[in-house]
Parts: C-alpha cells; sequence; structure tokens
C-alpha cells in the first residue's frame, strides 16, 4: 500500500463510503481504484487527486498534503546515480534490495534521518 492508498482508504472508511461506490461516483472502475489502494498502479493524475479532493471536500492543507502524498507514492520508482558517488550508487541499490524485509520502525529511522539532513540543509 502507497501513503496515497492509506489516506484514501481513511478517507473513505471514515465517510463511510465502499470503495465499488466511490468509484462509480469518480467515474473510474472498482478495479482501478483498488489498484492504486493497494499500490499497484502508479502515481494518481493530478485531475484524480483533485477529484478526490472534492468528493470528499478537501480544502487548503489537507488538499496540498493529498497531492504531496500522490507525488510520494509511486510504487515503482527508478533512481538515477549516474554521476554521483560509487557510495550513493550502492546505498540506493542497497535500499531497492533490502527494502521489502525492512520493519516499519527501521524504515522510520531512515526517514528520520533524511529528514533531519534535509532540515539542515534549509
Amino acid at each position: 500500500m502507497t501513503p496515497f492508498g492509506e489516506k484514501v482508504r481513511a478517507l473513505r472508511k471514515a465517510k463511510p463510503v465502499t470503495l465499488k461506490q466511490m468509484a462509480a461516483d469518480l467515474n473510474v472502475s472498482a478495479a482501478y481504484l483498488s489498484a492504486l489502494e493497494h499500490g499497484h498502479r502508479g502515481r494518481p493524475s493530478w485531475d484524480l487527486v483533485q477529484r478526490i479532493c472534492g468528493y470528499f471536500n478537501i480544502i487548503w492543507d489537507e488538499a496540498e498534503e493529498l497531492q504531496r502524498l500522490a507525488q510520494l507514492s509511486h510504487p515503482r520508482i527508478t533512481i538515477d546515480t549516474s554521476g554521483l558517488s560509487p557510495k550513493a550508487t550502492e546505498l540506493a541499490n542497497r535500499l531497492a534490495r533490502d527494502i521489502r524485509d525492512m520493519p516499519d520502525d527501521r524504515v522510520d529511522r531512515l526517514m528520520d534521518v533524511l529528514d533531519k539532513d534535509k532540515d539542515k540543509t534549509k
């Protein structure tokens, strides 16, 4: 599941509305919406994110957050390390190899390191 899919599912459950009903209301197939929620489809289009925001009456900061989650939710990514250091290439390859077996607490720690490093460069 992607961050976007997790958020959409939570919004849908809170409404409450079935996946089938939401899909019909948004004029997409239930199979597509299910695949999007489960991370089996690529990131959603800007138009679909906007329709989902309208569907749940989401505005301002929450709409921006949903758009941010959509951008971070492509289940298959490519990392171009050409021109970077050998260590950067090794890191990208090790992460690609090992992420499936990483427990959530380790993923959280890695994300904390990246967030702290990003804060230092601002």
